[in-house]
This record gives structure tokens, sequence and C-alpha cells, in this order.
């Protein structure tokens, strides 16, 4: 066969789309690879100051901004920047990003017993690296996600309780692998790591069950039927998916409440910009 099995993933319709999946479903498992692999198995980590933390996720954040402007296509050449997809994609995941850093970490510091403990520049208490790191997590995550929607929904479309059944497992374990896939890193820790896992997972689950769907819908229709997104609805929809993740968050927090084991060392708090 002449075309390999990449060429055949279920790609957007929209060519400009499909063309940003392309680039992160390649970049995106590289990225969070040499992270895993090359920052934390090697211990290379205990190398890094506050500097370097910030250039290692810098690296991973600013190619899925840039790549795909270089690594470039036939469609985005006929459009205006705001117009490309990748644009879009970066800012929806920036701005739910963003929230997840500023407000949603504070979750997992109190019920969830976490801490971050690299020397970092923080702002609101949490990293600067994270806000970065983020960015290519989110736009990993969300393109393999989109991919596998739009398998179930070419193959059995109007299934919604299938549909509904991958989300949430797709949530639970995207959320349990990154968890796991960081647990040789000691400077992200837990008071109670085995809760965390079991049930922490699915704390964190939340937000992808809420974000998978709504990102996936972003310019999902074909290009020929002109129903392409602005850039102002999609920064609108990443705010409102965000609303939607802060509800269930703190709907856990006044009924579950916090996991695992409540003894031990408190948790620090603290905003602005400052060193550990």
């Amino acid at each position: 066969m002449r075309h390999s099995h990449l060429l055949q993933l279920p790609w957007a319709p929209d060519p400009s789309k499909a063309h940003a999946e392309r680039f992160f479903i390649l970049w995106g498992p590289l990225s969070i690879a040499f992270l895993v692999l090359g920052v934390v198995a090697t211990g290379w980590y205990r190398q890094l100051d506050s500097t370097g933390y910030t250039v290692v996720s810098l690296g991973m954040a600013l190619p899925c901004m840039l790549g795909p402007a270089w690594w470039t296509c036939a469609a985005d050449r006929q459009r205006r920047w705001w117009d490309r997809f990748y644009v879009k994609a970066n800012v929806w995941n920036a701005v739910f990003g963003f929230v997840g850093n500023y407000f949603w970490t504070h979750y997992f510091y109190q019920l969830l017993g976490a801490r971050y403990t690299f020397p970092n520049w923080r702002l609101n208490g949490v990293p600067i690296a994270c806000y970065l790191a983020t960015q290519a997590y989110f736009c990993c995550y969300h393109t393999f996600t989109t991919l596998v929607l739009r398998w179930v929904h070419r193959r059995h479309p109007g299934n919604m309780l299938l549909r509904w059944t991958v989300i949430l497992l797709l949530a639970y374990t995207t959320a349990l692998a990154e968890t796991a896939t960081i647990a040789g890193f000691p400077h992200y820790a837990f008071r109670d790591r085995r809760s965390m896992y079991r049930i922490g997972s699915a704390f964190y689950g939340l937000y992808f069950v809420v974000s998978f769907p709504m990102y996936a819908r972003i310019d999902e229709a074909d290009a020929r039927e002109r129903k392409r997104w602005t850039l102002s609805a999609v920064t609108l929809d990443a705010l409102a998916a965000a609303m939607l993740v802060t509800l269930l968050l703190d709907a856990w927090r006044l009924t579950i409440g916090a996991i695992g084991a409540t003894t031990g060392a408190p948790i620090p708090d603290r905003p602005g910009w400052m060193r550990p």
C-alpha cells in the first residue's frame, strides 16, 4: 500500500483543521515523551533551575504555536491568519489551559493534597512552566480525542450513549495516564498517591469530560459549508468550557471533598510571582 496508516486516520473534512491535526498528533507525543523520558526518567531535572524549567516547557509550547505556520498547507495559504485552524486550536487550548492552571490547580492543592516543589517563577502559586507545558499537552490530548470521536461518529452516527461512554473513558484514562507518566518526578507530589491514581484521576478527568466534546466541535463542518468558527467564538467557547469545569470541580468540593490522607505538611499557597 502506498499510504501509511497515519494518512488513513479520520482527519477533519476541513483541510486547515486536518493539517493542524497532523502536526499536533506528531509533535504532541514527541514533546511529552521528551519531558517524561528525556527530563524526568534520566534525572536531568535535577540540573535545572527556574530558567531551565521555563526553557524546557517553552520548547514544548512554541512548536505548537509556530510549527503549523512553518509547515504550512495550501488551505492555510489562502486564509487570513486568524481563520487558520491551528491558530484557533492554540487560542482555545491557551485560554482553557490558563484557567486550569490559574484557578483549578488550587483544587488540586486543597482537595488532592498536591504540591509543586521545583524551582520556578510562579503566577498565583502555580509554576510558569506548568502554564507553558500545558499547551503542548492539551493540543495533543484534544487532537487525539477529536480523531477518536470523529471515528465513532462516522461509524455509529447518532449513537449518543456510545459517544458519551467513549468520552468518559477517554477523560479518565487521559487523566490517569498523565498522572502515571510523571510518577517518577518527585517535585510533583501528593499526600496520598494511591488515592490520586484511583480517585484523583476521576477529579482531573472532569476537565476532559467537558473539553473533549466541546473542542471537537470547532470547524468540524466541511469547509464548503462555510461554517468556520471566528476567533472570538473560539475564545468564548473555551471560556464557557472553563466555567462548566469550574462548576463540576466545585460540586466535587461541596459533595465529596478532599480525598486520601489529610495529614502531613500543609500545602503551600503562594500568590504572585515568586520562587518556591
